[in-house]
């Protein structure tokens, strides 16, 4: 069996509680243990000890594989910040201003997000229509590629 490369898991889980990225976490190990981390390991230990996910994936509101040339488009954004918000994970007072003024954009325009992947735009506002039940327009089939680390078989 490999030696442990975690050296102390309450600092680790400190680091956790704390916010750090893996990145950051990952340097100051390179930088205080001389040992080489993949970001893999840090997430593979958060599963283990059974520490909450940093971030929120709500394949609800995200429900499909989302290009990479469109991964960083407002849309996009503003839905992982409403999956934050319905998640109760913390968001700063201005990103609370952007996502409350898109909310009455999407509102005012009575529209909800659509996306096509096949397009250069990717995301769009389309008019809401009867079925819609939230604020994306669903696709028949969702076809998100990820999946969820918390929902594991091992």
């Amino acid at each position: 069996m490999p030696a442990k490369k975690i050296q102390d898991e309450g600092e680790v889980i400190r680091w956790f509680e704390e916010g750090w990225t893996y990145d950051e976490m990952s340097a100051e190990y390179r930088r205080k243990y001389n040992i080489e981390m993949k970001p893999s390991a840090w997430g593979n230990f958060r599963y283990r000890k059974g520490l909450a996910r940093r971030i929120a994936r709500d394949d609800a509101l995200i429900p499909w594989a989302v290009k990479k040339e469109h991964r960083a488009l407002y849309p996009l954004m503003m839905l992982r910040l409403e999956g934050r918000k319905r998640a109760g994970l913390p968001i700063d007072d201005d990103k609370t201003k952007r996502l409350e003024s898109w909310h009455q954009m999407l509102k005012e325009e009575d529209a909800v997000v659509h996306y096509d992947p096949e397009t250069d735009d990717g995301f769009f506002y389309v008019p809401r229509e009867a079925g819609d039940k939230d604020i994306i327009r669903e696709p028949e089939k969702a076809t998100t590629l990820r999946r969820n680390a918390d929902n594991r078989d091992d």
